[in-house]
């Protein structure tokens, strides 16, 4: 059997987004990195629900390779995935004193030369992490954490996949970016239904549309696609199981900029125009902090704090951005940035009605001055939703 490429820590995801630096579990309470400790690198755990944050090192019994992968768990302990004789191998690790306690957990191989694996972003709850490998016709879906027999194989999708959203609070429904045909379209594979997949974002048929981040209590959704501009990928958003129209804002294009958004407000449900979405913007002379609502026309650039661990942070529910960062003088803070509140402008019907089928934003594309088009009595695929002039609110 060959087992899954290995490959060195990298700047980038598979999908081309800048890889942050750090982990944050789903609730905010815990944090992890692989850290440098002089020539070599360490995991660190941080614990960012206290009074004060503070890191946990955690050192094996060597050091760790530079293309490691952590990820915090709900009950304090860090996942870890490493490359160990061709195979991928998962361990839990916590502190134990002045030790390191470690549970093996079990290894993943894969049958195709040439497969990637890769964790997803934490999942809601804590208790469970997945990884994705991805095969040169087909992606698979493993359960490497909170299992009951170590790893386990939950789902087969059919093409490349890339990135990864959660879309519920109960860790079933995920988002991924399939390439298939020459084309990536955003589809959700229920992990209760083996794997069963159906298209999530299909803005036109010639389009590459991705999700890039999505909040459960609001529904808002972070895409980016280039069907507003052919040959240019733009950011936009939209509401899970709503009929709203996709809408890509022009404030957020960053001239010679990259803009990715990594954290939106929790707990506004219902509101989801009302949601502080923050994005970490690459330039020519470093990386900074954006802050921006749907229900505004602008967004705010902000200084990152130095040391930032580029391309984290959390929102509290009262709209304070937690960003952490490590210098010589402060080796785990946290920033906090305040956000005056913008009453939400009035976009259009609210969410659809309880028990109406999960759904997608729709493309239609209207005109900031003129009022909403009848919607749909249900949320439809994308792709087959009617077409209207540009819209840039």
């Amino acid at each position: 059997m060959t087992a899954c490429a290995i490959e060195p820590a990298a700047t980038e995801e598979d999908d081309g987004a800048p890889r942050p630096g750090c982990t944050i579990t789903a609730d905010g309470a815990y944090a992890a990195r692989l850290a440098r400790a002089g020539d070599s690198w360490l995991p660190e755990r941080w614990t960012l629900d206290g009074p004060e944050p503070y890191a946990v090192p955690l050192p094996g019994s060597q050091p760790e390779e530079p293309g490691t992968e952590v990820q915090p768990m709900r009950d304090g302990r860090v996942l870890i995935r490493r490359a160990v004789a061709g195979r991928h191998v998962f361990s839990l690790l916590y502190p134990t004193g002045p030790d390191t306690g470690e549970l093996p957990l079990g290894s993943v191989e894969c049958p195709d030369e040439g497969t990637r694996l890769r964790l997803l972003p934490p999942a809601p709850g804590g208790r469970r992490a997945y990884a994705l490998a991805v095969g040169a016709r087909s992606t698979a879906v493993w359960l490497v954490a909170g299992g009951d027999f170590g790893p386990e194989h939950l789902a087969e999708v059919p093409g490349r996949c890339s990135g990864g959203a959660w879309l519920d609070r109960t860790g079933r429904m995920l988002a991924l970016d399939r390439e298939l045909g020459g084309r990536t379209k955003a589809v959700v594979v229920d992990l209760e239904r083996g794997g069963e997949v159906s298209p999530l974002l299909q803005i036109a048929a010639d389009s590459d549309d991705r999700v890039l981040l999505a909040d459960a209590d609001s529904g808002l959704l972070l895409i980016r696609s280039d069907a507003p501009s052919p040959g240019e990928h733009r950011l936009g958003w939209g509401v899970l199981g709503s009929t709203l129209p996709v809408r890509f804002p022009e404030c957020l294009r960053v001239a010679a900029c990259a803009v990715t958004p990594f954290a939106i407000q929790p707990e506004q449900v219902l509101t989801p125009e009302s949601c502080a979405v923050a994005l970490r913007i690459d330039g020519p002379l470093g990386s900074w902090v954006g802050v921006w609502r749907p229900a505004e026309r602008r967004m705010h650039h902000l200084p990152a704090p130095e040391g930032w661990l580029t391309g984290t942070g959390l929102w509290t529910p009262g709209g304070v951005l937690r960003l952490p960062y490590a210098t010589e003088a402060a080796p785990c803070a946290v920033a906090e940035v305040q956000i005056p509140a913008v009453p939400p402008r009035a976009l259009g019907p609210g969410p659809t009605a309880p028990g109406t089928p999960t759904g997608t934003p729709v493309p239609r594309e209207l005109p900031e001055e003129e009022p909403p088009q009848p919607v749909a009595p249900r949320p439809v695929p994308l792709q087959q939703a009617p077409q209207a002039r540009h819209v840039t609110n």
